[in-house]
């Protein structure tokens, strides 16, 4: 994030603003003043999204990513600000990453334009980038004349500062250190990118007791604490902290902090955030500061920016974070057939631990095995198995006409790389985004590849049964299951992102062992098309109703 903090007091004390602003070689402008001028009913956040889609235009995409900058569209703020309850008799909002003041205008408007208007607002907005810090002021007093021509007292602050380090500093002084902090509204898109563990901000938030591994839920976190009991968060953030390891503390704190009560998903990667090409799968949710959880949450759902067009349903409390979760997973069940999903995929009532497997990433890295790799199998080689061996739901090796090595040498420096040929179930870790499916698995059988030891690539995950391989008729059961489109889409309602990681198997529901037996039984000499796969699960499915 930049540091730089100019000030604007002589433009305040001359009642203007300067209305250009230096980016780089190139010149940012709008007719903001003008419009600031007019009747503030005048499309007021129209006038900002024009400057978003101006300053996006003059600052290029590589400087916005270094900062993890990415402003928000004025539909998604709007849409946004209308997630808050609005019975407040004095409101406090806080924007932790302001931009040019889109989120807290919508909050702002929202508010005095709801049934119970309060007697008060005051925003607290934070941003560093000195570029857009005249449009916030702005922005910030087009707030102002909008609450006075309302009767609403109001009050801006503009705070050209970090807020991760002012509101660390602040929490430990007066100004926040009041039980539940200060705030009865925080509103946020922050800064999308990933710390660095050996720099001054880790350190400064490892002492603050702040463990997570991007800047967006250092945001979050902060933010949460800064609101008073009964406080409200809507946020629009990526989705990876509602599954996988490296966001565990992070979730388990803002669900112990929080209720959630709200979460809106976008169908569309391309779209939420489209004309800054962010590929991010994000969603907005609403959040209350207290202990007490909800007995449902409203999940809704649009293909981009269409809200109009949203779909909507209330989940138990208990499908979207499981009771008895230790890792706290988000589940998210978009529309109807979400909701039959995760009724249909009781059925499976059996995990990894009850049925005696595990699932493990490959231990081979290929580069730094590099020295170790062959292209052809030879004499004193081990087969080593990559994704591309996946064909028809088993492995076929070697593939010599492809780029990847399909051996690996055997010897003493390579041998805690291998495991005992056997029947063992692999899956990819990684999709691309054009891949219908997220879970894609193959059987690794050992009468067709003559082999005593083989080498799983790290790309890859291997289900296993106490680091050695299943029982042919499980492991072929296990595959077919973990190929069906139930499967997958279940794997979608809690992984937000293409990679398959071994924790987010562990957390999925799985047949019994006599069911995948019976699964097993349907797989021959390869595993069958995909209608075939799916009306056999299903059929599962029925037969234990």
């Amino acid at each position: 994030m930049k540091k730089s903090q100019p000030s604007h007091e002589e433009d305040r004390a001359n009642g203007a603003l300067p209305l250009m602003v230096s980016v780089g070689s190139r010149k940012l402008t709008a007719d903001y003043a003008t419009t600031a001028e007019n009747d503030m009913t005048i499309e007021p956040l129209h006038t900002l999204d024009h400057i978003r889609k101006s300053f996006n235009s003059a600052t290029s995409r590589t400087d916005r990513s270094q900062i993890g900058q990415f402003l928000t569209p004025a539909a998604i703020a709007q849409f946004m600000s209308s997630m808050f309850e609005t019975d407040f008799q004095e409101v406090r909002i806080l924007d932790p990453g302001a931009g040019a003041g889109v989120l807290f205008a919508a909050c702002v408007e929202t508010v005095i334009s709801g049934k119970n208007r309060p007697l008060s607002i005051e925003v607290v907005a934070y941003e560093t980038d000195s570029a857009i810090l005249p449009y916030l002021e702005e922005t910030m007093k087009r707030c102002q004349s909008l609450c006075t021509s309302d009767g609403t007292a109001f009050r801006g602050i503009v705070k050209g500062e970090d807020f991760v380090s002012a509101a660390i500093a602040e929490t430990r002084d007066s100004l926040f250190a009041a039980p539940g902090g200060r705030f009865t509204h925080a509103i946020l898109n922050p800064p999308y990118k990933k710390i660095n563990s050996h720099t001054a901000m880790s350190r400064m938030l490892y002492a603050s007791n702040i463990e997570v591994a991007n800047l967006y839920a250092v945001f979050v976190w902060l933010s949460m604490r800064l609101l008073e009991p009964g406080g409200q968060m809507v946020a629009i953030t990526p989705r990876s902290f509602c599954n996988g390891p490296y966001f565990k503390k992070f979730r388990t704190t803002f669900l112990h902090m929080m209720s959630l009560t709200r979460i809106h998903v976008f169908e569309s990667r391309k779209k939420a955030f489209g004309d800054d090409g962010v590929l991010q799968e994000n969603i907005i949710y609403h959040a209350i500061r207290g202990p007490q959880k909800p007995k449902s949450v409203t999940i809704s759902a649009s293909d981009g920016l269409e809200f109009d067009k949203t779909r909507t349903l209330s989940v138990p409390y208990g499908r979207v974070v499981h009771p008895g979760d230790r890792d706290m997973f988000i589940h998210l069940g978009v529309d109807n057939n979400g909701v039959s999903l995760a009724e249909r995929m009781e059925c499976f009532t059996s995990s990894l631990d009850r049925l005696g497997l595990s699932v493990s990433t490959g231990r081979v890295v290929d580069f730094r095995a590099r020295k170790h790799l062959e292209q052809s199998p030879q004499q004193g080689t081990v087969p080593l198995i990559y994704p591309c061996h996946f064909k028809h739901g088993f492995i076929d090796w070697p593939v010599t006409s492809g780029k990847k090595p399909n051996a690996i040498v055997s010897s003493s420096e390579t041998s805690d790389l291998f495991v005992e040929a056997g029947f063992y179930v692999l899956t990819k870790r990684f999709s691309s985004k054009e891949q219908q499916r997220r879970v894609m698995a193959a059987i690794y059988d050992p009468a067709r590849i003559a082999a005593r030891l083989v080498g799983f690539e790290n790309h890859l995950n291997y289900f296993h049964n106490q680091g050695k391989g299943l029982p042919a008729d499980l492991a072929k059961g296990l595959a077919l299951y973990l190929n069906s489109t139930i499967a997958d889409q279940y794997f979608r309602l809690f992984s937000g992102h293409t990679q398959v990681n071994a924790t987010d198997l562990r957390k999925m529901p799985y047949p019994t062992h006599a069911q995948l037996l019976r699964l097993g039984s349907y797989v021959k000499e390869t595993i069958p098309d995909q209608e075939t796969v799916d009306a056999i699960v299903e059929k599962e499915c029925e037969n234990c109703e």
